[in-house]
């Protein structure tokens, strides 16, 4: 069963709360987290991407720049831009962007727990990420952004919860994308019965968005027990946990251009028609599974894969993007190997269809592919099969806002 553990959080303010928060570490690079950053000294990109206090031409993996961000976060609960509760504390935290409304609850989740896969992941991670995160965490001795969970809705948790909602929040504020956020903390009757409930009722937790931040937590963890560092929280680590039936999947849209000579937009429909059913549509989006929108010279089309092209046994071989990856990709412009593979190119949903047009404008890419969302029971399947997802299969929103609750250990 799953455990959650409250922690006292190093957090702002209220009368701050606006100044900090910002975008998590990897949505942005380090040039657009210098621009939002500006001259507010209060960002949490000081945090969590402290290159953005040293020269321009400073490595973002150089030594100085972990060393900076332990510096920041230092710096920041000397100021009081960030101040640690009195006591540990659950949190509910609510964020809500357009028509959608999701409410977690931020608590620690066990290390122990993501290595015996109790807390379950479906895509592998890369070397080069995992170390940057594993000796940012270890030079902070903080985690400093959670990770993205999610569990099986449960009606007792759900309700426990909605009880925490109608106290006083202590944050309420709209970031400048227009997303809300609001946040809780549990009283001590709602904090224990959901401590307890997670305990009795969820039996398994599964990554959404943060495979790098936990396997960099559990690899910290032994780090600081081969050093003999038995004190301190490392054990578990930062995570904000929502029930999966509130959570919103984007398409993760592609691009792509032949290799070797430029085919034409009439070549390029024609090897589309042979694999599956093509027709015009002005409406970039699909609208079913086993369906994708096409841009191919300038115009939309509707693409259909033919039933019984794929595995529908297999939970892998049965979403869409592995479906576009064998029927396309990999036989009509020979994309091998998505995650080095050049010759293509992936943009978040949240970019929209125009966003494709004007890069396949710009950049003379030869086809865009507009996606039907991975649905979060796909993922949850996936996940309890053991098996892994293709690279860039989800694009959550909104994207949890990163300063609002630090764990220090």
């Amino acid at each position: 069963m799953a455990t959650i553990k409250p922690f006292a959080a190093l957090r702002p303010p209220a009368s701050r709360v606006a100044l900090v928060a910002a975008p998590p570490y990897d949505v942005i690079n380090a040039r657009e987290a210098r621009a939002l950053a500006g001259d507010n000294r209060d960002s949490y990109l000081y945090v969590s991407r402290p290159e953005i206090a040293l020269d321009p031409s400073v490595d973002e993996h150089d030594d100085k720049v972990y060393a900076q961000g332990r510096v920041a976060l230092e710096d920041f609960v000397a100021r009081g831009v960030l101040v640690r509760d009195a006591e540990p504390e659950l949190y509910v935290y609510a964020q809500k962007m357009g028509s959608h409304r999701q409410v977690g609850l931020v608590a620690c989740a066990s290390v122990a727990e993501y290595d015996d896969a109790t807390i379950k992941r479906h895509e592998n991670t890369r070397a080069d990420k995992e170390d940057d995160r594993t000796r940012h965490i270890d030079e902070l001795s903080a985690h400093d952004e959670p990770v993205f969970l999610t569990y099986r809705a449960d009606a007792l948790i759900d309700a426990t919860i909605a009880k925490v909602e109608r106290t006083q929040p202590v944050y309420d504020f709209a970031t400048a994308d227009g997303v809300e956020h609001t946040l809780w903390i549990a009283p001590r009757d709602e904090r224990a019965a959901l401590v307890r409930a997670f305990a009795e009722r969820i039996p398994v937790m599964y990554i959404a968005d943060g495979h790098h931040r936990s396997a960099a937590a559990s690899r910290v963890h032994k780090l600081r027990k081969e050093r003999g560092e038995t004190q301190g929280e490392h054990d578990v680590y930062l995570a904000v946990l929502f029930p999966h039936d509130q959570m919103q999947i984007l398409p993760y849209n592609r691009l792509v251009k032949s290799l070797g000579e430029e085919r034409s937009a009439e070549a390029t429909l024609a090897a589309l028609r042979a694999v599956m059913d093509v027709v015009e549509t002005d409406a970039p989006a699909p609208s079913e599974p086993k369906s994708v929108g096409l841009y191919v010279g300038g115009r939309w089309y509707r693409g259909s894969f033919r039933p019984g092209s794929w595995n529908a046994s297999d939970p892998v071989a049965s979403l869409d993007c592995s479906i576009v990856q064998a029927q396309i990709l990999a036989p009509l412009f020979s994309v091998t190997d998505p995650r080095k593979d050049k010759h293509v190119d992936f943009v978040g949903g949240i970019r929209g269809a125009r966003e494709l047009e004007k890069r396949c404008a710009e950049e003379r890419w030869a086809l865009a592919i507009h996606m039907y969302p991975t649905r979060i029971e796909e993922l949850l399947a996936v996940s309890d099969a053991g098996l892994l997802m293709p690279p860039k299969s989800t694009w959550f929103e909104p994207k949890l806002r990163s300063g609002l609750f630090v764990h220090a250990f």
